[in-house]
């Protein structure tokens, strides 16, 4: 992969803000003809700096305003526990986030549902699914930042 300069990160910080520019609106916002921006966001996207585009849907909205973020413990730590855990907690789509931990906590993960009721039928799937030695959750009452794009000024390029 070649190492990002400050038109990439220029490209991936717009594109970040808004997936929909076109070439021609993110050429003019960075500053480069349309021809070499083009080539460099197929770049990005050939050597996996840019994932996929996406559109982000209000939770609110659509109904599905609750987020819990749900501790998970267990006393069973091989490959073929995981790789069932890991399965089943794929196959729920209320989960948004799935981390392995250090720590007290082995697993953590970030759910939305509807309300109380919708978690509570999350949760039962989730205890059905594999053996665990603990399940804690937390409920948020409020999101104060949540953001997808990630912090480019933090990382050193090229001029």
């Amino acid at each position: 992969m070649n190492p990002l300069d400050k038109y990439d990160c220029a490209i991936l910080a717009a594109l970040q803000a808004d997936g929909t520019l076109s070439i021609a609106g993110l050429s003019e916002q960075i500053g480069l003809s349309s021809t070499p921006c083009w080539k460099r966001v197929k770049r990005l996207e050939e050597e996996g700096y840019i994932e996929r585009r996406v559109a982000i849907v209000n939770r609110q909205k659509i109904g599905l305003p609750v987020t819990v973020f749900v501790s998970v413990r267990t006393g069973q730590h091989d490959e073929k526990w995981l790789r069932r855990f890991a399965a089943a907690v794929m196959a729920l789509p209320e989960v948004q986030e799935f981390h392995r931990m250090s720590g007290d906590v082995d697993y953590l993960l970030k759910v939305v549902t509807t309300d109380i009721g919708g978690y509570d039928t999350f949760y039962k799937k989730l205890i059905k699914s594999v053996q665990l030695t603990g399940v804690s959750s937390a409920f948020s009452m409020e999101q104060i930042k949540c953001t997808t794009a990630l912090p480019l000024e933090l990382i050193s390029h090229g001029v």
